[in-house]
């Protein structure tokens, strides 16, 4: 990357923040070996997803608003969430449309707002990603990145130069995963049959790691691969991706 690093925002999300920090440290890892100057600011809360699936639009608002303000100033943002990222790209705007000065606000924000693997193909493509793991994957293609976003082939193209590492593609890789948010809630036995789908076909594949781009949907899959006894490891991709892979995988430690 030449002239002046890009100055990039990382958004670490609630899910990495309170369960999975190494997510946090592996994205500010590739980040910064690929050139970037990455600033973590403290006052970043939640991004409202969940408030806004329930339809609590005011207090969606009120948060939307905040980061807005938090993320003011970077040439980019960057999150390691595809459905975080989604709700900041696709429904910031929305949400503040009838105010002129905060939808412009917010449609420069969405603009410049990105998931980490769709961030890296886009700006740092050459990225030397110099990481070594002997290893089968499958890929499991969280709902909101694959939908709104249309991430799929980038985190795929990525884990293609990690030297050792090789796909063992699913049945149904674009299945959703059943968390949905509140919606393994609302309709357990629905989620939880979803969620042992997703996983028989891990099980079906071999694959020595299951990795993905969404922490809530490797939450929830790594939860129901341990209840079945199931060998494979979850991990998020930015972990495999950085070599930060010496600790104990999602739900194992």
């Amino acid at each position: 990357m030449s002239g002046a690093p890009l100055h990039v925002g990382l958004f670490v999300t609630c899910l990495v923040d309170f369960f999975r920090p190494t997510v946090g440290f592996a994205t500010v890892s590739l980040l910064e070996r690929a050139g970037c100057r990455v600033t973590v600011p403290p006052e970043q809360t939640c991004c409202g997803q969940p408030v806004f699936s329930q339809g609590a639009l005011n207090e969606a608002r009120a948060i939307a608003r905040q980061a807005i303000e938090t993320f003011s100033g970077f040439d980019y943002v960057v999150l390691p969430s595809g459905s975080c990222a989604a709700t900041i790209r696709r429904h910031y705007p929305e949400l503040l449309a009838d105010d002129p000065v905060w939808a412009a606000r917010a449609k420069r924000l969405a603009e410049q707002t990105y998931e980490l693997t769709s961030f890296i193909m886009k700006f740092l493509h050459d990225a030397d990603i110099k990481t070594v793991l002997d290893a089968s994957y499958a890929y499991h293609d969280s709902c909101s990145g694959l939908r709104e976003l249309g991430i799929r082939d980038q985190p795929r193209q990525l884990l293609e130069r990690v030297d050792g590492l090789r796909e063992t593609p699913l049945e149904s890789p674009e299945g959703c995963c059943g968390f949905g948010g509140a919606f393994c809630i609302k309709y357990p036995g629905v989620s939880a049959q979803m969620a042992a789908d997703k996983v028989r076909q891990i099980d079906d594949s071999g694959a020595d790691l299951l990795l993905g781009g969404d922490l809530g949907c490797l939450l929830n899959l790594a939860g129901t691969l341990h209840r079945r006894g199931a060998t494979s490891e979850v991990r998020h991709v930015a972990e495999s991706l950085a070599d930060m892979t010496d600790a104990p995988g999602i739900g194992q430690d």
